[in-house]
This record gives structure tokens, sequence and C-alpha cells, in this order.
């Protein structure tokens, strides 16, 4: 007896409903994030000039911008967990405090924002990544067998941080950052920069270029910061989410990804590794297809509100802690005019 073939029906090709309107999510998340690059070269600046005229190489005149402590996320930490065992917040770089419960903040309630609108290294990582695929016509995935320990870098770097600060006392972080150390930490960093060794200078090249060929080389493999801000954003509310009535199955979503989700395979988007950049949702050519939403609701929320809230947020914060005179370090001239020449010397306490 003959067998039987059936032909087996090729698969259903589903209508493409095109958007009625243009995404613009990235227009304004561009406009954010180098927004706050500007921001972040005039404190860098300003810093830079503000620290000379100690050394006696520049120009009188110069104030300290409190927001370098946003360089300072560990400072960040201790203090709020200062401020949580004791009530007080230390004079001692506050802002760090205050920027670090910020960023924290926008990725509790705005998904991994911080990351993917904010940070200035995330947005210099962004147009490194783009300038390798322009040049080169795309971006380099690592095998699965070497990415995966990869990522776990920068959550073993995170857990050592974060073992660092838990296991102080109120009293140990207060000693620490009382200290000539802890007062000249922001300059110590500077210095850093400033007279990187050769190792340093040939690590943070290959960082760069590594970051042309593999998108976010650094934020997705060895940034202790970032690792944080995802865990946090788990409980986030907000979630990307693809209604698989309308997804026609063409992969530009996950193709467009740069933490390399299958968006395109997935309901929602619920991974750490999701920045909330909205690059998916700009790509998708289908109506009412992918977008953020909240999750009790179900409901799609304008990137205007994200990019508002972003903005509302980090602005009303500095703001409030300015206002109540918790922004400013009043450490004196003459502190400064004696640590920050010997800055470089100073030893961890």
């Amino acid at each position: 007896m003959a067998a039987v073939i059936e032909a087996v029906p090729p698969k259903h090709k589903k209508p493409l409903v095109r958007r009625l309107h243009p995404d613009r999510s990235q227009t304004l998340r561009r406009t954010i994030q180098f927004s706050f690059l500007l921001l972040n070269l005039w404190i860098g600046v300003e810093f830079l000039l503000w620290v000379r005229q100690f050394e006696g190489a520049g120009q009188q005149g110069w104030s300290r911008p409190p927001g370098v402590e946003g360089w300072l996320p560990i400072a960040g930490m201790m203090n709020t967990k200062y401020f949580l065992l004791t009530g007080n917040i230390p004079v001692v770089h506050p802002a760090a405090m205050f920027l670090f419960v910020t960023f924290a903040g926008l990725s509790l309630f705005l998904r991994k924002s911080f990351c993917g609108w904010l940070c200035p290294v995330g947005t210099v990582s962004e147009l490194l990544w783009k300038l390798g695929r322009d040049t080169f016509k795309r971006n380099w995935t690592l095998p699965r067998w070497l990415d995966i320990p990869l990522r776990s870098l920068k959550y073993i770097l995170m857990g050592l941080f974060l073992y660092a600060v838990g296991s102080m006392s109120a009293e140990a972080i207060g000693a620490f950052l009382y200290s000539p150390y802890g007062i000249v930490a922001d300059v110590k960093m500077l210095n850093f920069f400033r007279y990187m060794s050769t190792g340093a200078a040939v690590t943070v090249g290959l960082f760069l270029v590594a970051s042309v060929f593999v998108r976010n080389f650094w934020c997705r493999y060895l940034c202790p910061y970032g690792a944080l801000m995802g865990l946090v954003s788990l409980l986030s509310p907000l979630r990307i989410r693809r209604n698989e009535a309308r997804c026609i199955d063409c992969a530009k979503c996950a193709k467009a990804c740069p933490s390399g989700l299958a968006v395109d395979k997935l309901i929602q988007i619920r991974s750490a590794e999701c920045i909330g950049c909205m690059e998916c949702v700009a790509v998708c050519p289908a109506e009412d297809c992918l977008g953020m939403s909240v999750v009790a609701t179900k409901r799609w929320v304008d990137p205007r509100l994200i990019a508002a809230a972003i903005v509302l947020v980090f602005v009303g914060v500095a703001g409030a802690a300015r206002w109540t005179g918790h922004w400013d370090s009043p450490i004196p001239d003459s502190m400064y005019r004696r640590l920050v020449p010997q800055a470089h010397e100073l030893g961890h306490p």
C-alpha cells in the first residue's frame, strides 16, 4: 500500500496593519541622553578647574559642582545606609546619596531607565556600537557559552561592593567618609583619569575597542552599577509587552534590542538586562503590537510620559536637596586646600 504524503500547508502570514503615527521614543531618549552627557561634561570641566585652583595651577574662584558625586556610587550607597541606620544625612558627599536614590528609584518605577536614558557611559557605549554597526554593517555577538559567564562578572562585582558596604556599621561609614581619603574621593577618581597608568590606559582602550564590535560591552559584562539597577528594575510595574495577535513575526524588535533579548518570542520582557530604551518599539512596523505597558492594566505608556517623569524626578530630587541644604558639602576651602594637592598620596584608611 502506497504511503499517503500530506502536504504541509505554509504558515499563515499575518496581515500587516501599519502604524498610524510615527514613534518618537528615540528622539526623546536621545535628547535626554545627550543633554545629560553635556551636563556631565560641564560638571567634569568645572570640577577640573576647581581642583586645579587648589593645586596652584588654575584661576581662583571656581566652586565645587556637587553633581560630580554622581560618579561616586559607592559613596552614595554608604550614605544611604548611614541615613537608614541613623536618620542623618552625612555632610560629606550628600549629593551622592540623593543621586543614588534617584537612579535606583527611576529603575524601580520606570524600568532600567537610568542605563537606557541617563547614564553617560551608556550613551558613549551606544555611540560606539552604532559606529561599529554603521562601519562594518554589523555588530558581533559572543557565543552563549562565553556570553553567560562574562555576564556574571558584573553581578560578582556588584555582590562584592554590596558586601563591603553592607558589612560596615554606621560608625565605620562615618569614619571613612570623614577621613582625608573619603573627603577627596572625587579628586582621586579624577586623578585616576588625569594620571592614568599605561596598564589602565590599555585596559580602557580595549574596552572602547570592544564596545565598537560588541553592543554595550562594558554595560553588559562589567558594570556593577548597571547590574544593581537591573535587579531593582525587576520590581518595576512597567514591561515591554508584545501583542501576539498584531505581531507579524518580522523579528525587527529582536534585531534592534541592544541587550540581545528575544523580544519577538516573548509576551513580556522581564529580564534584568532590559534597559527600557524602547529601541524595539521604535522599529516595530505594526500598529498596537509592541510598547511599554503597565503590568496591571496592560495599557501602553506614552514615551513622552516616561521622558517627562525621568526629567521631573531627576530635577525634583536635586532641587529638593539643594533647597533643604543637603546638596552641597560644607567642607571648608581650607581643608580642600590642604588635601587636594596630596590626594594622589592618600591611601585607603
